[in-house]
This record gives structure tokens, C-alpha cells and sequence, in this order.
């Protein structure tokens, strides 16, 4: 294998993983929003259940579907 021959294998490679870094990026940014924008629920739903308790009212209760 000549120099230039393994010059241009190893760019090549070199190209394909910074691709593959990148797009792993991207995916571990959508997540890290998603997780961020669950925990904020998350949050504003326990407060939502601790002013309920604090008010002495009965948490809603989970109604059966007509179907069952």
C-alpha cells in the first residue's frame, strides 16, 4: 500500500467518524431536551399533587374507561 494510498484511507475514515460523532451529538442534544422538558412536567405535576395535599383535597382519582 502506497503512502498516498493510505493517506487517503485513513481521511477517508477520518470523514465517516466525524460524520458519525456529529450525528451522535445531534441525537444525544434532542434527548438531553426531551429529558429536560419531562423533568420540568415532572416538576410542575408533583407541585400540582403537593398543593392538592396541602389543601386536604382527595388527589383526582383515575377513572376506569367506559370499555371496561
Amino acid at each position: 500500500m502506497s503512502g498516498d494510498s493510505r493517506l487517503e484511507t485513513l481521511e477517508f475514515r477520518l470523514t465517516h467518524l466525524e460524520r458519525a460523532v456529529q450525528e451522535l451529538s445531534d441525537v444525544l442534544y434532542r434527548q438531553q431536551q426531551l429529558l429536560d422538558a419531562m423533568s420540568a412536567r415532572h416538576e410542575r405535576l408533583l407541585e400540582r399533587v403537593e398543593a392538592a395535599e396541602r389543601k386536604g383535597e382527595d388527589p383526582p382519582a383515575f377513572e376506569i374507561p367506559p370499555h371496561y
